[in-house]
């Protein structure tokens, strides 16, 4: 994708005031002419920053303006080693709510509607980047947070909720107990905005059709701002992204060299205006492509592909490299399968088991989804699963974000 003189000159207005300010920058640049950047091939001879420099950088290494200016720190949701903290200005809040607020639009949303968000609060992005989205764009917020389903659903009801924001585990978990209940009719939902873990269309179609709504699949990371750096439209499921705060890279993961433009490569994030902790060519292991042309809905905002996956979400089994998306995308050719699956890679007796754990639809033959799912396992991803169906339900639901592939062998 070629970057545009105006990006290039916001960067260029970026890395003056890192060479002045950052530490962090100052001493990952030693020995480059950061001012002699004057087009994008140079800018794209920068080294890469990844999520080991930001723990290196622990606690607040990343800071690039002076401690007063500090408003709000988050950190990243993983729960293994050293933490990430991420430090925003008043400015670098106010644009994130910008962002957030353009995404709700991008959906159709407006100030009349009633946004109820389930995402978590505190150091994680999610829950606070949403409701300060709402709030920027006027509408009423219901921030109930994660959990507590009896109460989501009475609220849900009661304030007569038009838009739900949750992770897409939450929302079928949500939508599930609606149907068990029997209380579609007293729900009013409209629009969901689904983020922070990836999701198969099978899923997808199974939400908004249990829960009746058009679903939004919002995009961000906590390293830069949080969700709401892009949102797909109504004309697509691929996602505008707001190229006046950020610039992306498509790259080849193994090399580093961009890709052709169409073609899937991983994500890398430059932030344009960001102050508190601004990143240069920020590795973030998801996997897209651009999608070129013109989109239907008129926006001029440039487009991701929905995510296909991570880069560190690979799996090996029997020389086969296996990403989630590839069981997906096996499973959704399956008529009797449902949405939910998991799986268990074992080393038993010298040799890797990979069990596919699949929910199988009321009527359907669990026999006949076995046979077929483990055929098309074989000739699409060139291995052959253990299949064992289960029934709807059997498999755990999570209010936060589900985990699919669980290896066994380390």
């Amino acid at each position: 994708m070629q970057m545009t003189q105006t990006q290039l000159d916001m960067l260029k207005v970026q890395l003056g005031k890192l060479m002045k300010h950052s530490a962090f920058y100052q001493e990952k640049f030693k020995g480059i002419d950061v001012a002699g950047i004057k087009t994008q091939e140079d800018f794209e001879k920068l080294p890469f920053t990844w999520k080991g420099d930001l723990r290196e950088a622990y606690p607040l290494g990343l800071m690039a303006v002076p401690e007063k200016e500090i408003v709000r720190i988050h950190s990243s949701s993983g729960t293994t080693g050293t933490p990430v903290i991420i430090p925003y200005t008043k400015k670098d809040v106010d644009d994130w709510a910008t962002m957030f607020a353009r995404s709700y639009e991008m959906a159709g949303i407006t100030d009349m509607d009633r946004i109820q968000i389930t995402p978590g609060y505190g150091l994680w992005t999610a829950g606070i980047g949403f409701q300060n989205g709402a709030e920027k764009l006027g509408a009423m917020v219901i921030p109930m947070g994660p959990g507590n389903t009896d109460k989501q659903l009475r609220m849900m009801m009661d304030m007569k909720s038009t838009v739900l924001c949750a992770t897409s585990s939450y929302a079928l978990l949500l939508a599930e107990e609606i149907a068990k209940r029997g209380i579609g009719k007293q729900i009013h939902l409209k629009k969901g905005v689904i983020g922070s873990e990836r999701w198969g269309d099978k899923m997808r179609k199974r939400i908004a059709k249990e829960l009746g709504v058009s679903l939004y699949d919002i995009y961000g990371l906590t390293e830069i701002y949080g969700p709401g750096i892009a949102i797909n439209c109504d004309h697509s499921t691929s996602m505008h992204y707001w190229d006046d705060f950020v610039y992306i890279e498509i790259l080849d993961p193994k090399t580093g060299i961009p890709v052709k433009d169409g073609e899937i490569g991983e994500i890398v994030i430059t932030t344009l205006v960001k102050e508190g902790a601004p990143l240069i060519r920020y590795r973030t292991h998801d996997l897209s492509r651009f999608v070129l042309g013109e989109c239907p809905c008129g926006s001029k905002y440039p487009r991701l592909d929905t995510l296909v996956g991570r880069t560190d979400d690979m799996v090996k089994v029997k020389g086969c490299n296996i990403f989630p998306s590839q069981v997906e995308d096996v499973i959704k050719d399956v008529d009797g399968a449902s949405s939910e699956y998991q799986i268990m890679i074992d080393h038993i007796e010298g040799k890797d088991i990979l069990t596919l754990f699949i929910e199988v639809k009321k009527g359907a033959s669990k026999l006949d989804v076995a046979h077929e799912l483990g055929s098309l396992f074989k000739i699409k991803i060139g291995m052959t699963p253990l299949v064992k169906p289960v029934d709807i339900g059997e498999l755990p639901r999570s209010e936060k974000k589900s985990t699919r592939v669980f290896d066994n062998r380390y």
